[in-house]
């Protein structure tokens, strides 16, 4: 229960940091494909820029943002306004590049239909890490008042998706990437979770992904995941080269070996997929 004055406080802060901690707290809205978003790339427009306002603060610095997330020290913990995913928000001690952390303990269960695990919200980040992403934030195991679980650095300066009026950035090239390479990425790791409560953007049209404690699930229905048009072609060189022995090292303290193995069957899925539209509709489809 939110108390009277933690409620006094929302009310003071900025409209985009009370929408991202709904955002965080896990409010499940219908799922729905986000195929509209991804259109065919175009160049950006010319002599069009924007002043740098990108939320990647960690980027380059990966190791140094996993040992703080892992040990600062904890202030307060409160629960989100809406917590279905056993979230909170963790304040931190201040000196810090950042203020909070999002913390779940939420272990291996199924819940309406959903398989949920915090471990999984590592696995992803360090898949993420693995592959060069860069839109997961700094994931990591640690224990907080004797309990063991995942925190993930709060993002600042970020908007929450709006399905209704769907944004695409000055840059539609660019953003046509940052989608496919999200599909791209949801697909591998089996999420079919994705909403637009868990998919931000930041003032430099990044995209960031959070939520992940539903994903690296054993399901391989292609009809289950969003459909991409494109294929990053440096992120799908990648991802051709995974194999249990390149994903053990990297995922094995996280998940399952059969969760693995799921994954390069999506992947292998993806391969057949691509060498379809790449027969079909030629180099068009490479984002390179």
């Amino acid at each position: 229960m939110m108390t009277v004055r933690f409620i006094s406080e929302r009310r003071r802060k900025s409209r985009h940091t009370v929408a991202f901690e709904l955002l965080l707290g896990g409010v499940l809205l219908l799922w729905a494909p986000l195929s509209w978003a991804e259109s065919p790339p175009e160049p950006a427009a010319a002599g069009a820029t924007t002043e740098s306002a990108c939320s990647k603060i960690w980027l380059g610095r990966e190791a140094e943002f996993e040992e703080m997330v892992r040990t600062a020290k904890i202030k307060k913990l409160e629960d989100l306004p809406v917590g279905v995913l056993e979230s909170q928000c963790a304040y931190v001690e201040e000196g810090l590049p950042f203020s909070k952390m999002c913390w779940k303990t939420i272990k291996r269960r199924k819940k309406a239909g959903f398989w949920e695990d915090y471990k999984a919200e590592i696995a992803a980040y360090e898949l993420d890490k693995f592959l060069g992403l860069g839109m997961v934030p700094p994931t990591v195991e640690r224990s907080i008042r004797g309990t063991r679980g995942s925190a993930m650095l709060w993002l600042e300066n970020v908007e929450g998706w709006d399905m209704q009026s769907p944004a695409r950035g000055p840059d539609t090239r660019a953003w046509a990437r940052e989608m496919v390479r999200e599909k791209m990425f949801d697909r591998l790791i089996g999420n079919i979770d994705r909403n637009q409560g868990n998919l931000l953007y930041d003032h430099d049209w990044c995209l960031l992904l959070i939520d992940h404690s539903r994903a690296f699930v054993d399901v391989t229905d292609p009809r289950q995941f969003q459909e991409f048009k494109f294929v990053d072609l440096p992120l799908w060189a990648k991802m051709k080269t995974l194999d249990l022995e390149t994903l053990k090292p990297v995922l094995g303290e996280w998940v399952s070996t059969g969760m693995m193995r799921a994954m390069l069957q999506r992947r292998d899925q993806m391969a057949d997929q691509i060498d379809e539209m790449a027969k079909t509709r030629g180099p068009n489809i490479w984002l390179r």
